[in-house]
């Protein structure tokens, strides 16, 4: 355990190094008016992220029906996943609720220009996602999870397919254990392959960090921060606020100082802040808590994959915050009825919202939609969204590995 903490910590001071050295030589970039150079570098961040996402689907599929097969019986099956769910949905609950309570009193929308308008394509893209409705969205997340095939889910990687199919195959395989032994022995071997070739990317990992982070920061330099300075506050402190409210249900249930928590966990965390997805850092999410929390391997491989897909505190906080930012910019109905709607939208929303970079977009139209908000409103936040979707992926990802932290220490305690 102490060789992989060290590991660990060796592999965050990199990232960390990497992050800093990408904003420092981004902001040379954008100052000189050399932004054409990150694109030179970008095809490297480019590369470490296909990468990643190379071994998302082998790696799902593989640990969810290993997950299964080592869990030996369907009632343990149930638990866990009652357990897991139960979590996700309470975290996401409390971090809506979060964000609802800081922008009520920081207000960061009163006296805002309203005159940005968006464009035809992104408004029609928005209004697309939010005529569905809350109740049909909730359906299609729930009917869209089945795959009709399951080759094709793997190949569009649908993470949420692949997840049912796997639970499936993995069930059907624990039933008829002596039929299913080649497939269990071919999904072992796919599984450990997989974590090799984690190690093998982790080795590029700051390269990938460095090229994402110099290309986001010489597009955009730092204009749009400080037009949006107050709605960025808002979020960041609410982010932050979960994170410590993580920290300590974290802390409790593996007992251990929060301070050994967030160091375990910043692998994972540094990553999903460059890649600013979640589905992605997933490899990365799996290793960090095996080593360095002592999550076992059984309920790292079923709950991560879940909360990749399903756990979205970070998404479902910022989606709170941004829709009552624009309601108090175009000076709009902010009742406690309304905040009720936005608190139960933007908690079920975020369930839906995919796991890659800048889905809460998406969602968050379900979300004004649902208050009769204006959508041409996500035009006010769309020039920091990039730069947020970093931090708040991060949440998203801390709030997973707490996830199987707290099953794990359930489990054990049976």
């Amino acid at each position: 355990m102490g060789s992989s903490t060290n590991n660990a910590n060796k592999e965050a001071i990199l990232i960390l190094g990497a992050i800093i050295l990408g904003l420092i030589t981004g902001l040379i970039l954008y100052f000189t008016n050399n932004q054409e150079v990150a694109l030179y570098v970008k095809p490297i961040g480019d590369v470490f992220l296909k990468l990643l996402k190379m071994i998302i689907v082998p790696l799902v599929l593989s640990s969810i029906f290993m997950a299964i097969i080592n869990i030996g019986s369907p009632d343990e099956l149930g638990s866990l996943g009652l357990r897991s769910i139960t979590y996700y949905f309470f975290t996401t609950a409390v971090a809506v609720l979060i964000g609802l309570v800081i922008v009520n009193i920081i207000q960061p929308g009163i006296g805002v220009d309203v005159g940005a308008e968006l464009s035809a394509a992104q408004t029609s893209k928005f209004e697309a996602s939010s005529s569905k409705g809350l109740l049909n969205t909730i359906i299609g997340v729930v009917v869209d999870a089945i795959p009709t095939n399951p080759f094709k889910a793997m190949a569009e990687m649908k993470v949420l397919q692949i997840i049912v199919f796997s639970i499936f195959l993995g069930i059907v395989s624990l039933l008829n254990r002596k039929i299913a032994q080649p497939l269990i022995n071919l999904m072992e071997s796919v599984e450990k392959l997989s974590m090799v070739l984690i190690d093998w990317i982790m080795k590029v990992a700051p390269f990938g960090v460095f090229a994402l982070m110099t290309h986001v920061i010489a597009s955009s330099g730092l204009n749009a921060i400080y037009g949006l300075a107050k709605y960025m506050i808002a979020v960041l402190l609410g982010l932050f606020i979960h994170m410590i409210f993580l920290l300590i249900i974290g802390s409790w249930r593996h007992k251990s100082s929060p301070l050994h928590i967030l160091k375990a966990c910043l692998p994972p965390m540094l990553t999903a802040f460059s890649t600013s997805s979640s589905a992605s850092t997933l490899p990365i999410t799996m290793n960090a808590v095996q080593d360095n929390l002592g999550v076992s391997k059984k309920t790292s491989q079923f709950v991560l994959p879940l909360g990749a897909t399903i756990n979205m505190d970070g998404t479902a906080l910022y989606e709170s915050v941004a829709v009552i930012f624009i309601g108090q910019a175009y000076g709009l109905d902010l009742s406690v009825t309304n905040q009720i709607i936005i608190f139960i939208t933007a908690s079920l929303a975020a369930v839906g919202a995919a796991a890659i970079p800048g889905a809460g977009l998406v969602t968050m139209s379900i979300v004004l939609s649902a208050v009769g908000y204006p959508l041409q409103g996500i035009a006010l936040i769309l020039a920091v969204d990039r730069i947020l979707d970093m931090f708040r992926t991060s949440i998203n990802v801390f709030g997973d590995c707490v996830g199987t932290v707290v099953v794990d220490s359930f489990e054990k305690s049976k």
